[in-house]
Formats: structure tokens, C-alpha cells, sequence
């Protein structure tokens, strides 16, 4: 396997996205840190009218375009209800289960612009006066957030500035392990994203001319299920997402290794290119597993559901319990990175 030169600074960048909150719908702050970032490195980028980001490397062939994508946006809620007793009661952001955010700390972000925090708690959390408090159903009726400001009623909670339809955004609570585990929420995406940062870096720094023109999409509205399907130039052949591996019974995918995926619920992706994607790896000692994930959808496929006539591909570090409490490991984001490493410098198949 090739060296990976800057799996620390990968891991720094992963730290710094997640530690932005962008739950879907309010991905401003993290856009425009992925934004400066690449103007850094004299990267041509225009957001699009989502608020996407967009940056271009140019290539040999402008004939036929590649476009790589990964999402900012994360799981999070909003304000549904400002309850009597003071609490606030939640409506999620993307695809989750209420158990996976129990106990957890939160940001309350008003129209403002000012920031609360809070816990999020069962309703019947108390085991000194809750009969149920082990068995009632974690769901939106029973969870609520406990803001960490003194406030008895929902007059209280207004006089703050909160209201319904603030984003409510997760703690991350990210950890960098000395044998090279990265825990944290957010992982979905935001670990692709920092690894297709560290690509362009490294594709400018070793002034590579690439193949064919490149566009990179960072996306801001995977996690509801339309990120991708929008802005794709009518030049571009191949359309590869980057994005997590999911992991768990009957799954291949590891935290070791890149996942190329060969089909989830929105069906196969295109043959030829996952066989490309697999000659490249075994040809460059990249470790890899094949999988298909069941209960998953991509900006590639979203793509392919708008009408895009393209060859849609799918890979991505290994990540542990998704849309939860996430981990991978760095040799994960090493073999991620070296796979899209070597395909950007590979030519399009005839297909």
C-alpha cells in the first residue's frame, strides 16, 4: 500500500468538520469552512442554489467529466413543540431512532443567532419517581430537552428567543485514539468529506494533472435524501459518492479497509465501474470489501432518480454503528483515500 502522507492532518480536519454543527437544512457555518479551505489552495468553487459547494479541478479531457461527492449534513432536529414544563419537544432530521440521542448534549440555535445548550432526556428519566422509567417507549412523546437556562413555563422559553423551528444539533463528543480509532457522531459524512479535502491538497501539491476534469461536490442535503441529484454538468460519465460503509450482521464492510458498495436499497450500482474500482485497489494493494447495504440510499443514487444519465458508483470508509455512535479507524480513511487517489488518475472506461 502506498504511504499515506497526511492521515494526522485527515484526522484533525475530520475533528474540526465535526465539531461545526450542520444537521440538514443549516449547513451554512460548515460550507463556508469547506469553502475556505479550498480557496486556500486556489480551487475554483461557486455554491449552488441549495447551498452545495462545488469546486472544479480541471483535466486532459474536457470532453468527459467525473464527479466525486460527499455531504456536510448531518442527523439533528428541530424544535417541534415549546412545552409547559419548560422543556422542548423534538422532530428529527433524517433517518434515526430516539434511543440513539438519549442522554445526549445538544445546541439549541435561534433565528437570532444565539446558542443554548441542553441534554436531551426521557420525560420519565428519574428512577426515584418514574415507575416506567426503563420501559417507556423512547419516542417523540416521552424525549424531551432540558435546557441548561433557568426556565419553569413556555413564556420562559420564548422570552429566550427559542421557538418552534430552531435546529437542534448533537455533540459530536469526538475522540482520537493513541491505536488510530476516530469516535464521534457525524463520521456520516463528514469523514468522506475531510478525506476528499486531503485528495485535492494532495492532487495540488504534487501538481497532477488529472485525466479529465473533476468536480467535487460537497452536498448539503444527503441526509433527507437529495443532495446529489442536481448540478451535475452534462459532460460527466462517472459519478462516484463518497460516503460511509455500513457495518453490522451479514455485512462485509470492516473499519479497516475501504467498502466499495455493489448495491443497496435503491438497487445495484453500475457493474463496470465497481470493476474498475476493485482492479484499481488489487493492483495498488489497497484493502477493500465488497457489500451491499440494505437499508441505505446515496447522492449517486438520488442522481440516478433525478434522470442523470451517468455510471453511479459508491465507496467509503468502514464506519461502526451508524447514525449513532460512530467509529472508524485511520487505516480506513488511508485505504478510502489511496483508492480515489489512483481512480481520479485513471481514464474513464468505454462503456
Amino acid at each position: 500500500m502506498n504511504t499515506y502522507p497526511n492521515v494526522s492532518q485527515t484526522k484533525e480536519l475530520i475533528k474540526q468538520l465535526v465539531s461545526i454543527p450542520s444537521p440538514s437544512g443549516n449547513t451554512f457555518k460548515v460550507i463556508q469552512f469547506v469553502e475556505n479551505y479550498l480557496q486556500d489552495l486556489n480551487v475554483e468553487t461557486h455554491r449552488n442554489r441549495k447551498g452545495g459547494l462545488i469546486a472544479t479541478l480541471p483535466g486532459v479531457n474536457n470532453d468527459e467529466h467525473r464527479m466525486l461527492t460527499a455531504h456536510v449534513d448531518t442527523l439533528g432536529a428541530m424544535v417541534k413543540e415549546i412545552k409547559s414544563n419548560g422543556r422542548l419537544r423534538l422532530d428529527l432530521i433524517g433517518g434515526f431512532r430516539y434511543n440513539s440521542i438519549e442522554g445526549e448534549y445538544c445546541e439549541i440555535q435561534t433565528s437570532g443567532g444565539n446558542i443554548f445548550t441542553g441534554t436531551i432526556l426521557m420525560h420519565q428519566t428519574s428512577v426515584h419517581v418514574y415507575k416506567d422509567a426503563g420501559d417507556a417507549k423512547r419516542n417523540q412523546q416521552n424525549m424531551e430537552v432540558r435546557i441548561d437556562a433557568k426556565v419553569e413555563n413556555a413564556e420562559d422559553i420564548r422570552n429566550l428567543g427559542i421557538e418552534v423551528g430552531d435546529f437542534v444539533s448533537f455533540d459530536p463528543r469526538v475522540q482520537m485514539t493513541d491505536n488510530g480509532f476516530i469516535k464521534s457522531r457525524h463520521l456520516d459524512d463528514k469523514a468522506s468529506v475531510g478525506i476528499l479535502l486531503q485528495l485535492i491538497k494532495r492532487i495540488k501539491e504534487e501538481n497532477i494533472t488529472l485525466p479529465h476534469t473533476t468536480h467535487f461536490l460537497i452536498s448539503n442535503n444527503e441526509e433527507i435524501g437529495y443532495g446529489g441529484n442536481s448540478n451535475i454538468t452534462p459532460q460527466t460519465v462517472e459519478y462516484l459518492a463518497v460516503d460511509m460503509g455500513a457495518m453490522g450482521d451479514g455485512q462485509s464492510t470492516d473499519e479497516y479497509t475501504v467498502s466499495i458498495c455493489v448495491k443497496d436499497a435503491s438497487g445495484p450500482y453500475h457493474y463496470a465501474l465497481r470493476t474498475h474500482l476493485v482492479n484499481i485497489a488489487e493492483s495498488n494493494d489497497i484493502g477493500y470489501k465488497l457489500d451491499i447495504y440494505p437499508y441505505y440510499g446515496s447522492d449517486a443514487s438520488a442522481a440516478i432518480r433525478a434522470g442523470h444519465d451517468i455510471i453511479h458508483g459508491l465507496v467509503g470508509p468502514g464506519i461502526d454503528s451508524s447514525h449513532a455512535f460512530e467509529r472508524t479507524h485511520e487505516t480506513s480513511l488511508i485505504h478510502t483515500e489511496n483508492l480515489l487517489y489512483h481512480y481520479l488518475q485513471s481514464k474513464i472506461l468505454s462503456y
